[in-house]
């Protein structure tokens, strides 16, 4: 999934990827002291539809948090395939 990471920023003590896929969709992919599980070393992921936040898709209607690293990549090819 290395190839389709768009972006890495690091903020509130951690860090957040941005994947873009082409078929317009992404995600963004958070571990940080507010993000859901950030505390517990665990991720949170939000489904995107080009740069803004997806709350329709059939992977979820909202963020999905406390995901470990393999969790994070299931759904990424998930997405991907949507």
């Amino acid at each position: 999934m290395r190839e389709f990471l768009k972006n890495t920023e690091y903020l509130n003590n951690g860090v957040r990827h941005v994947y873009g896929f082409e078929n317009g969709y992404g995600a963004s992919v958070i571990k940080h002291d507010y993000s859901y599980g950030g505390r517990d070393g665990l991720w949170e992921l939000a489904v995107l539809n080009g740069e803004e936040l997806c709350y329709t898709s059939s992977i979820t209607e909202d963020v999905i948090g406390h995901l470990t690293w393999e969790r994070v990549e299931g759904y990424l090819k998930e997405i991907k395939q949507l």
